[in-house]
């Protein structure tokens, strides 16, 4: 699976919904999930939100991450998904933290060289699908959560890049954020 992250313009469509949440985005509500073992890359440093200093970092991690074609590297994948995950927060959306981009592989997958592998823990999470032209529709979505009442906990967030997300002028990305059970 390919991206080309950030070329094309987008919008979200939105959808409404009763909740608790200050937030229109298409939910799926509080949902708990097992550990997640990933393998790929990540930054080699924390990034951080201000000034788009995020976006910037994260775009050239998914260039490399393509353009190094690490996906068709990763063994014993579980799937063609690929996740982007947020983690290692050093407090709430503001400040500092870690990210990567991977593949589901099975407990105690082998990392190949160059690579390196991360676990989503097990928790309770709020899922929120982003729909529209990407890679837009991810980075509103993702500054809809933070102006959002969600009760974060700052843990591990993520998305996961399936078949749906592969038409970038229509895509559907799942988004996880870490909250309160």
């Amino acid at each position: 699976m390919r991206r080309t992250y950030g070329r094309k313009k987008w919008k979200l469509t939105t959808y409404a919904f009763t909740s608790k949440h200050n937030y229109n985005p298409h939910t799926m509500g509080k949902i708990t999930i097992g550990e997640i073992y990933l393998t790929g890359l990540a930054l080699k440093e924390k990034t951080i939100n201000a000034h788009g200093q995020s976006g910037i970092d994260c775009k050239n991690l998914w260039h490399e991450f393509d353009n190094g074609n690490y996906a068709s590297a990763i063994t014993d994948k579980l799937s063609d998904d690929i996740y982007g995950v947020y983690y290692d927060y050093e407090g709430d959306s503001t400040q500092p933290f870690s990210y990567f981009i991977g593949c589901r592989v099975k407990k105690g997958a082998a990392v190949p060289a160059g690579l390196t592998s991360l676990v989503i823990p097990a928790g309770t999470y709020e899922k929120i699908t982003a729909t529209g032209k990407m890679p837009d529709c991810v980075i509103k979505t993702w500054r809809d959560i933070w102006s959002a009442n969600y009760e974060r906990t700052y843990q591990t967030d993520f998305e996961v890049y399936d078949d749906r997300s592969k038409d970038w002028s229509k895509a559907e990305v799942d988004v996880y954020i870490s909250v309160k059970d």
